[in-house]
């Protein structure tokens, strides 16, 4: 049925049929006021053993693994069109859930609408491959075979988002799977799963479970009958899966953030530079694992850059997410404001400069949510918490550089690798910082944007895999050759 609203009870998706959970029920808060917006369901983890079986059984002796092609990408075809139907809708609850903009939701639903597009595209174009092998009598092929039941792990900042960028790929490639959202912003997931089973999707080929971590998350990733993990969230969390995937040997892929470095070149002109500083670096309040969180500037154009970002961002008018007026929402929780709060007086107590923000908004309509205001810090040094560890909210460092070399240095000089940018007029210096950058997107002259047929994913801790592109839908494969001797004859080997 159409959306309609937040997702009602129930709210667990296994086997084909709407279910209540073990773990009773929540709410879940909108990051703008603290109203509720909705109650939810809660598994536990028997509830976890049944959707997982309910996967496996879909898997092993049900159609969609053998489904053809060309019905599997239909399916996707009719989620995009339900996702264009219910936009306004989805959007809107979007922001409920998250705090980010409607403009950001809006962007969000089309976003996915091309996600589901394209992987319907391709796989409708995925065949296999001839390997010539020099003789006439033998066809050598080799051809993609999904991989079997996935779970599928989804983070709070972009929660639909990042779902299509696993569900898609993974319902194109023939499995089936066991979504679990983060419990603090559920909804839109939900409201993706009644799309799917509105589009036809068969019974028990894709479930949904609700909760936290510990309970829904470990027994999910430690399941004998999952057969790979997708997941996008924090380091500790991912590292933590890839260990208990060890044991049964799982296919996994992570995606766990960024510390991701901006590099402006002094023949940036000035206004250019400011405005995707702060664009960079507060999107939704900074709480994108893309955020260009570190400014590495050019000494003859730093102090000025500087004052112009500082004066921007003081202007940056926060409010209620469906408030056309808002340029910033919220934080997405009250631990999400007391981490950048524990942050901003360890950059204090280490010596960098507060340039502006540093402190919640004054406001007082604004009182009752988890909002702070657009943070800047320069002096800056490498050994700082600030500059090391990803903070995932409306945090700008800015670091000052002089040579290529330098500027180089400090940009891949972080744990992480997931994205980063180089700003100048010279073509070819564009091009040489963006060959040497070590991370897995590097824009040039630009900040943010990715389609859905380009791969996405990090280098170092930030993570392992690929999401998006042909290799998005690789990750949810197993490539088997097939041997075909159309001629076969006696191998003589043995005298018999």
């Amino acid at each position: 049925m159409p959306s309609v609203g937040p997702p009602q009870r129930p709210s667990l998706f296994v086997g084909g049929t709407w279910t209540s959970g073990s773990g009773g029920a929540v709410d879940v808060h909108n990051p703008f006021d603290g109203s509720v917006v909705a109650t939810i369901d809660q598994a536990g983890p028997d509830d976890v053993i049944r959707a997982v079986a309910a996967a496996r059984t879909a898997f092993d002796t049900g159609p969609w693994p053998t489904t053809p092609v060309a019905e599997r990408a239909a399916l996707l075809r009719r989620v995009a069109e339900l996702l264009v139907r219910d936009k306004e809708e989805i959007a809107r609850v979007e922001t409920l859930d998250t705090g980010k903009t409607l403009k950001e939701s809006r962007i969000d639903v089309d976003d996915v609408t091309a996600v589901f597009r394209y992987y319907a595209d391709l796989a409708d174009k995925e065949a296999g491959r001839i390997v010539d092998v020099g003789l006439a009598h033998v066809v050598s092929r080799v051809v993609p075979v999904p991989v079997g039941v996935c779970a599928l792990i989804t983070p709070w900042n972009y929660p639909l988002l990042q779902l299509s960028w696993k569900v898609a790929p993974c319902l194109a490639a023939g499995n089936t799977c066991v979504i679990k959202p983060s419990e603090v912003t559920p909804l839109t997931s939900i409201m993706l799963v009644h799309l799917l089973e509105e589009a036809g999707v068969p019974e028990g080929v894709v479930n949904l479970v609700l909760g936290d971590g510990p309970t829904v998350g470990a027994p999910l990733t430690e399941h004998d009958d999952v057969d790979m993990v997708s997941f996008t969230g924090g380091l500790a969390t991912g590292q933590a899966i890839i260990r208990a995937s060890a044991t049964t040997v799982k296919r996994v892929a992570v995606e766990l953030g960024g510390k991701n470095p901006n590099v402006v070149f002094a023949d940036t002109p000035l206004d250019l530079a400011a405005d995707w500083a702060i664009t960079a670096a507060f999107l939704h309040s900074g709480q994108v694992c893309s955020a260009g969180a570190r400014l590495i500037v050019e000494d003859a154009l730093h102090d000025e850059l500087v004052a112009e970002i500082a004066r921007r961002a003081e202007r940056i008018r926060l409010g209620n997410g469906l408030d056309p007026a808002s340029e910033c929402g919220p934080l997405v929780s009250a631990a999400q404001l007391a981490k950048i709060e524990d942050y901003v007086a360890s950059a204090l107590a280490e010596g960098a400069r507060l340039v502006c923000g540093g402190r919640r908004p004054d406001d007082p309509a604004l009182k009752d949510g988890f909002f702070y205001r657009p943070t800047v810090f320069a002096d800056v040094t490498r050994d700082m918490r600030v500059v090391r560890e990803e903070t995932f909210g409306p945090i700008l460092t800015v670091e000052r550089f002089t040579t290529e070399d330098e500027a180089i240095a400090l940009a891949n000089d972080t744990h992480y690798g997931l994205a980063g940018a180089v700003w100048t007029a010279d073509q070819a210096r564009a091009h040489r910082v963006a060959s040497a950058l070590r991370h897995g997107t590097v824009w040039i002259n630009d900040y943010h944007p990715y389609v859905p047929g380009a791969e996405w994913g990090g280098m170092g801790r930030s993570g392992n895999g690929r999401e998006l592109g042909p290799t998005g839908l690789a990750e949810y494969q197993e490539h088997k050759h097939v041997w075909h001797n159309t001629a076969p004859e006696p191998a003589g080997w043995f005298e018999g």
